[in-house]
C-alpha cells in the first residue's frame, strides 16, 4: 500500500513537472510571427481591383496576398473535406485526428500522418521546420492553437490562401492559379481547384510543369475523395476527371508595364498600388499597339493614351508597343518622350484665333504663297487651296493659314497659353517662340498633347492627367480657350475626313506628321474620352512615308472602337456661339488676310490664274487642223510673268493681264505662271 501511495507520488510529481517543464517552454517560445512580417508581393491594381502587375519578392517568390473572398467558395469546401473536415470545430486542434496519428506512430514506430489541421499547417508556414519531429509537432501545436485564439477561421484560412507552397517559387493560391491557369482563383474550374487543393501537400513532387501525370493523378484522388464526401455531383467528377493537366507556367500579369514601375519607383516601400487604368481597355490597346507596330515595319514603335474626359483620370496608357521588345527600345516609355507634334498644335492656334475674335471657322483665308522675312511656309503637297474657309483649312491641315493666324495670335501667346493649361513645349536651343510652331518646330510629349486635347473636349478646360487611384478631389482645372473657340474647334475637327475604311462625323481629330517624317501623331475625342496616337521610331531615325494620316489615324480609329462603346456625341453649343455662313459674318469676320509679304510684295495681291478653272474642259476651235491660242488670265502677281506649259516655258502673246498660250495639240495641260518675286500658280485643262 506504501509502494502504491510512493508510485502515485512519484507519477504526479513527475505529471506536475512535464506539465511546468510544458508551461516553461511554452513561455520562452518567441513571439509567433504574423503575415504582416512575410514578405509579399508588390501588386499594381487596375481601378477596379484587378492585378495589373505583380512583382516577386526580394528572394525571387512569387506571393501574393488572397482572403477567403478572393477564391471561389467550392474551393473552400473542397479544401475543407480534403484536409480538415472540422476545421469549423475545432480550436486549432483536432483530437480525433491526433489520436489517429498518435495510433499510427505507435503501431509504426514512425510518424504515417501528422493529423495536421489546416490551423497547424498555417502554423508550420508561419515557422518553416525542415525535421519532423515530436518537438516540432507540439510546437505546431501550441502555435495553432495561439492562433485560432487571436484570430477568425476567415483569417486563419485566408493565411493559408496566401502561404501555401505549390511548387517552385510559386506561394499562395492567386500565384498558382495565375501561374497554371492564367486566371484569379475565383474563376476555377472544378478540375483546377481539385489540383489547387492536391498541390500543396507534395508542391515539387506534384508540381503540373515538371510531372504533369503526377498532377493528375494528385487531383484524380482529391476529386474522388469529395465525390465520396457528397460535395459534388458523379457526373461533374467525371467530366472534371477528362480535363487535362496544364504542362506548363504562364508568365505573371504585366499590363500598363510603364505606369507599373513608375508608380513603385514614386513609392517604393507601398506594398499595393492602384492606378485609373482599365485592366481591359489597356489589354485591347497593348494588343492593338502591337500588331500595328508590326505591321507598320521593323523597329517601329506605337504609344497610345487614353484618357476620361470628366475627370483627366489615365484609362489606358500604352507606353511601347512591346515593353519586352528589345528592337522596338520596349523599355522607353514614349509617352514621356519629346518628339515634333507636326500639325498636331494647329487646333489650338485656331482657337486662340476664334478666341480674339480674329477668325470664325467660317472666315474666309488664303491659302497661297506668303513670306514672313526670310520664311516661306508651304503645304504639306507643295500645292495651294486659294481661298478657302478657315474650317476647310483646319480639316485639311493647311500649313500657310494656320502660319497666318500664328502671325496673328502671337506665338509667344500660343507657348504662353499652352504652359497656362499644364502643357510643356520645348523649343531648339536658343530658339524663341515663332512661326515655326504652327508646324511642329518644337518638342511635346505625348501625355501633355493628350491632356491638351482633353482640354478641348472639356469646353476649354484643361485638367492635369491623373494616373494613380487615390480618392482625392480632383485637381483644378486650368484655362485653354474660352468655351465657344474650344466648341468651334471640336465642331470642326469633327468634320475632318476619317481614314481609309472609316466612319467620319463620330470623333473630333487631328493628325500631324513630324519635319523628316519621323513621328506620325493622331489625337482625337468624342463627348466621353481622348485618345493620342504617337508612331515612330524610338531613335527618332526617319522612316519613309510615316504619315500621321496613313500610320497613326487608323490606330486611333480602331482604338476607339476597342473601347467597346459606341462614341459619344460632343457637348452641344455652348452661349454665344454663332452659326452663320461665310457671307452673312460681321464684316470683319468674313476675310482674314495674312499680315506676311504675299507674293514677295506686299503692294501686290496674290497670283492667281483666273482662268481657266482648274480641272476643267475648254473647247478650242481649230484652223487649218491646228487649235487657236488659249486665253489665260492672271490675276496679282508682279510682272513681268513667266509661263510654263506642261513645265516648258512658252512662248506667249500678251493682252494687258491676258496671255495667249499656243498648245501643240488637243488633251491635257498643265499651265503654271511664275511672277517676277517667286510666286506661282498652276491649273491643269483639259483642250478639246
Amino acid at each position: 500500500m506504501r509502494l502504491v501511495r510512493i508510485t502515485l507520488a512519484t507519477v504526479g510529481a513527475a505529471a506536475m513537472a512535464a506539465v511546468l517543464a510544458g508551461a516553461w517552454w511554452v513561455r520562452t517560445l518567441p513571439p509567433l510571427r504574423g503575415i504582416a512580417e512575410a514578405e509579399l508581393s508588390t501588386q499594381v491594381l487596375d481601378r477596379n481591383g484587378t492585378l495589373l502587375r505583380a512583382y516577386a519578392t526580394p528572394e525571387g517568390r512569387w506571393r501574393l496576398p488572397a482572403t477567403v473572398d478572393d477564391v471561389d467558395p467550392r474551393f473552400i469546401e473542397m479544401l475543407r473535406t480534403y484536409e480538415d473536415r472540422r476545421f469549423r470545430e475545432h480550436a486549432g486542434v483536432d483530437p480525433r485526428a491526433m489520436l489517429r496519428a498518435a495510433w499510427q506512430f505507435v503501431s509504426n514506430g514512425r510518424i504515417i500522418s501528422g493529423g495536421s489541421t489546416l490551423t497547424m499547417q498555417v502554423a508550420r508556414l508561419l515557422e518553416p521546420r525542415t525535421e519532423r519531429t515530436l518537438a516540432a509537432k507540439l510546437r505546431q501545436i501550441v502555435r495553432a492553437i495561439e492562433i485560432e485564439r487571436s484570430m477568425s477561421k476567415a483569417e486563419v484560412l485566408s493565411l493559408y490562401l496566401t502561404l501555401a507552397p505549390y511548387g517552385g517559387n510559386l506561394e499562395g493560391i492567386r500565384a498558382a492559379s495565375l501561374a497554371y491557369f492564367g486566371k484569379e482563383p475565383k474563376k476555377l474550374s472544378l478540375a483546377e481547384a481539385a489540383l489547387l487543393v492536391a498541390l500543396p501537400q507534395s508542391p515539387e513532387w506534384r508540381r503540373p510543369d515538371r510531372s504533369a501525370a503526377t498532377a493528375r493523378a494528385a487531383r484524380d484522388r482529391v476529386l474522388d475523395r469529395i465525390a465520396k464526401a457528397g460535395l459534388i455531383p458523379a457526373d461533374e467528377v467525371a467530366f472534371a476527371k477528362a480535363e487535362a493537366v496544364a504542362d506548363g507556367r504562364r508568365p505573371m500579369p504585366a499590363l500598363a508595364p510603364h505606369a507599373a514601375d513608375q508608380a513603385i519607383a514614386a513609392l517604393p516601400q507601398q506594398k499595393l498600388h492602384r492606378l485609373t487604368v482599365d485592366a481591359g481597355l489597356q489589354k485591347n490597346l497593348e494588343d492593338l499597339a502591337r500588331e500595328r507596330a508590326r505591321a507598320l515595319g521593323p523597329n517601329l514603335s506605337v504609344a497610345i493614351m487614353a484618357v476620361d474626359n470628366a475627370t483627366g483620370e489615365v484609362l489606358a496608357r500604352v507606353a511601347s508597343s512591346d515593353y519586352f521588345d528589345e528592337r522596338r527600345a520596349g523599355q522607353v516609355d514614349m509617352t514621356e518622350a519629346l518628339r515634333s507634334p507636326g500639325s498636331a498644335l494647329k487646333p489650338f492656334i485656331y482657337g486662340l484665333a476664334f478666341e480674339d475674335g480674329i477668325a470664325h471657322p467660317e472666315t474666309l483665308i488664303e491659302d497661297r504663297p506668303v513670306r514672313y522675312g526670310a520664311y516661306a511656309p508651304e503645304n504639306f503637297d507643295l500645292t495651294f487651296q486659294g481661298t478657302v474657309t478657315a474650317r476647310r483649312a483646319l480639316q485639311l491641315s493647311l500649313n500657310v493659314p494656320a502660319v497666318a493666324l500664328l502671325d496673328g495670335v502671337g506665338a509667344s501667346r500660343l507657348n504662353a497659353r499652352i504652359s497656362q493649361a499644364g502643357g510643356t513645349l520645348v523649343l531648339p536651343k536658343g530658339e524663341a517662340p515663332g512661326l515655326a510652331m504652327a508646324l511642329g518646330g518644337l518638342g511635346i510629349k505625348l501625355s501633355d498633347l493628350t491632356m491638351l486635347y482633353v482640354g478641348l473636349a472639356r469646353g476649354g478646360n484643361a485638367v492635369p492627367l491623373t494616373e494613380r487611384l487615390t480618392g482625392a478631389a480632383p485637381l483644378a482645372s486650368r484655362r485653354l480657350l474660352d468655351p465657344v473657340a474650344a466648341w468651334y474647334v471640336g465642331n470642326v475637327l469633327i468634320g475632318t475626313p476619317p481614314p481609309e475604311n472609316a466612319a467620319g462625323g463620330r470623333i473630333a481629330y487631328k493628325t500631324g506628321t513630324s519635319y523628316g517624317y519621323r513621328d506620325a501623331w493622331s489625337v482625337g475625342f468624342d463627348g466621353r474620352r481622348t485618345i493620342g496616337v504617337w508612331v515612330g521610331r524610338p531613335d527618332g531615325s526617319p522612316v519613309a512615308g510615316l504619315i500621321g494620316r496613313v500610320a497613326a489615324a487608323p490606330i486611333l480609329f480602331d482604338a476607339f472602337a476597342r473601347t467597346g462603346e459606341k462614341p459619344a456625341p460632343l457637348a452641344p453649343a455652348p452661349h454665344g456661339a454663332l452659326f452663320s455662313t461665310s457671307g452673312k459674318l460681321p464684316v470683319p469676320l468674313r476675310n482674314f488676310r495674312p499680315q506676311g509679304v504675299v507674293a514677295g510684295d506686299c503692294t501686290a495681291q496674290p497670283l492667281r490664274i483666273a482662268f481657266p478653272p482648274n480641272n476643267s474642259r475648254v473647247e478650242l476651235t481649230t484652223f487649218d487642223g491646228k487649235p487657236d491660242p488659249l486665253a489665260l488670265k492672271i490675276a496679282g502677281g508682279v510682272e513681268p510673268l513667266t509661263v510654263l506649259v506642261n513645265g516648258v516655258p512658252a512662248a506667249v502673246r500678251a493682252d494687258r493681264r491676258t496671255l495667249f498660250v499656243e498648245p501643240d495639240g488637243l488633251g491635257f495641260l498643265r499651265l503654271t505662271v511664275i511672277d517676277a518675286k517667286g510666286a506661282a500658280d498652276s491649273v491643269m485643262v483639259r483642250l478639246q
